[in-house]
């Protein structure tokens, strides 16, 4: 590997400009000898044309005479300073008849970065260069540096806003391939224990359609746990045969592997060998290695907690619902994605003397305090309801209970009575979205009276009675089911109520045609009871 030393020194590509072929033949003589390429030119015209512009590779330096038939040297100097493609390329100027003082500084003013007197011996003219090349090449290396930094920087951010693993590997590929400007790849196990790659390079015509990085699944992938960091290994030292094409020759690649904690496993980015000429590449390689395990980390302990509070929201909702000759009932519940934080939705369905009491609700928020929050109003709402309140005074018992556990929390929050005994409903709204009835013959219809959300202290009306017949279907649903973003409410709600009132009024199907038919985004948990009324039974 080649480090910053051993590059000042390196061989460069040498423009000489001199319209003497005597002299011309000299300097390139001495140059050549010291294992430079070089190129000649014998006029200003033709080394303008041969500083890159025709497509050819410019030169690292150029040594131009002070006269020259058709423009000066100075001149030639100032053009190819002038151009921000050339101006890092440093110009050494020679004259045997400009030589006095003030020649010298007006070349150096006008861009030169040395101006030689000659007869300039060999080795001058070697040391000259040498010192030329050292600092044009700290200079471009720094330059190189620096946009690289800035692209290791907008990499870093695109990895911590990865979503999910695949994303995160594809973009750790993408990131390492524009940094170091090669076919790169990427390999990690996701946090649901699933090792994946991506890559740059195409397998087949169908991938080259794409400009994105290729994700598979990756057998075979290396689990075992151990160091913690970031290092880079030879080609032979990670099996990688889950990759297909792309730089394959062990010996001709590197990889640099790492791992946030010493109990997972680790990350590793593949690049060719030859791209990583610094020590600076290297750092920079170990650098987003880094950054990639730190993502994964990142993306693992959310998954982990969002895990958890799952398991913990649904500890809060009840285990089943009760068996009862007054109506056939059917739940639905469905948290949202795994990117989105958990809510605050529940329902809830007592058996009671007076008859059953069905509820659907959702704390306001997404956060594991929503998910208490709706755990102790569930439970309050069923010690309530055991004692036989009617579904007004319910509201106003939990409006109490918040105001003074949880203030400042808010719910929205529909209970229903249907009494055992008649064919009436109590229905009792605290901002919730209205409850739909479907009748035997499929007419649906809202009931939209409500009163205030709970948590604000306000008062609450009496709660709304309406005869429904036997077969009629009450249907309770969250927001998370029908509202969308751009959607006005109204169009969702009607929407709704067309989907309920077609095919079976069965609870089951009912909720099952439902979710197929709206398609929750995922954006929001969704909470959905289906209640279809048998006649009343006198004992």
């Amino acid at each position: 590997m080649s480090h910053a030393l051993e590059q000042d020194r390196s061989p460069a590509r040498i423009l000489v400009v001199d319209d003497n072929p005597t002299n011309r033949y000299v300097l390139a003589t001495t140059l050549r000898r010291a294992g430079h390429q070089v190129v000649e030119a014998e006029d200003g015209t033709r080394a303008l044309e041969l500083l890159g512009s025709d497509g050819t590779e410019p030169p690292e330096a150029a040594v131009v005479d002070v006269r020259l038939p058709d423009m000066t040297g100075l001149e030639v100097c100032e053009r190819i300073k002038s151009d921000p493609v050339t101006a890092s390329i440093p110009v050494i100027n020679i004259s045997a008849s400009a030589i006095t003082v003030e020649d010298r500084t007006q070349g150096l003013y006008r861009g030169a970065d040395a101006y030689l007197v000659e007869p300039i011996a060999p080795d001058e003219l070697l040391a000259t260069i040498t010192a030329s090349l050292r600092y044009a090449r700290a200079r471009r290396r720094a330059e190189r540096l620096a946009e690289r930094l800035h692209l290791l920087n907008r990499v870093t951010l695109a990895l911590y806003s990865a979503p999910d693993a695949n994303e995160l590997v594809r973009a750790t590929a993408k990131g390492a391939a524009a940094i170091f400007r090669c076919d790169a790849a990427a390999v990690l196990t996701t946090p649901q224990g699933s090792p994946v790659v991506a890559h740059t390079w195409h397998d087949d015509a169908a991938d080259a359609r794409s400009a994105e990085p290729q994700v598979h699944p990756a057998p075979g992938w290396c689990q075992e746990s151990g160091r913690v960091g970031a290092w880079i290994t030879g080609g032979q030292a990670v099996p990688l045969p889950c990759l297909r094409g792309g730089p394959q020759d062990a010996a001709n690649r590197r990889v640099v592997v790492g791992r946030a904690k010493a109990e997972r496993p680790p990350v590793a980015l593949l690049v060719p060998a030859d791209v990583l000429t610094t020590q600076d590449d290297e750092r920079l390689l170990t650098q987003l290695a880094q950054a990639c395990a730190l993502a994964l980390e990142a993306l693992r302990s959310y998954s982990e907690e969002h895990a958890l509070a799952l398991t913990l929201q649904r500890s809060f909702l009840p285990e089943s619902l009760p068996k009862t000759a007054r109506a056939e009932l059917a739940v639905r519940y469905l948290p949202a994605s795994e990117h989105t934080e958990i809510g605050g939705d529940f329902y809830e369905a007592i058996d009671t003397p007076a008859g059953l009491v069905v509820a659907v609700g959702d704390v306001a928020g997404h956060s594991l305090d929503a998910a208490m929050v709706m755990g102790q109003v569930r439970h309050a709402l069923r010690a309530y309801a055991t004692e036989g309140h009617p579904p007004e005074v319910i509201l106003s018992r939990l409006d109490r209970l918040l105001t003074t556990v949880e203030p400042g929390a808010s719910v929205t929050l529909c209970v229903v009575l249907v009494a055992h005994d008649s064919g009436t409903l109590h229905i009792a709204n605290a901002g919730h979205l209205p409850p739909l009835l479907r009748a035997p013959d499929g007419t649906t219809a809202y009931v939209t009276e409500h009163g205030p959300l709970l948590g604000l202290g306000l008062s609450h009306p009496p709660a709304r009675r309406v005869t429904a017949q036997p077969g009629t279907l009450l249907l309770l649903v969250t927001d998370g089911l029908i509202e969308r973003r751009n959607v006005d409410l109204r169009t969702s709600l009607e929407s709704l109520a067309e989907v309920a009132g077609e095919g079976s009024a069965d609870p089951e199907e009912t909720c099952a045609r439902l979710l197929d038919r709206l398609s929750p985004d995922g954006n929001d948990d969704v909470a959905l009871m289906a209640v279809r009324l048998n006649p009343v039974t006198t004992g």
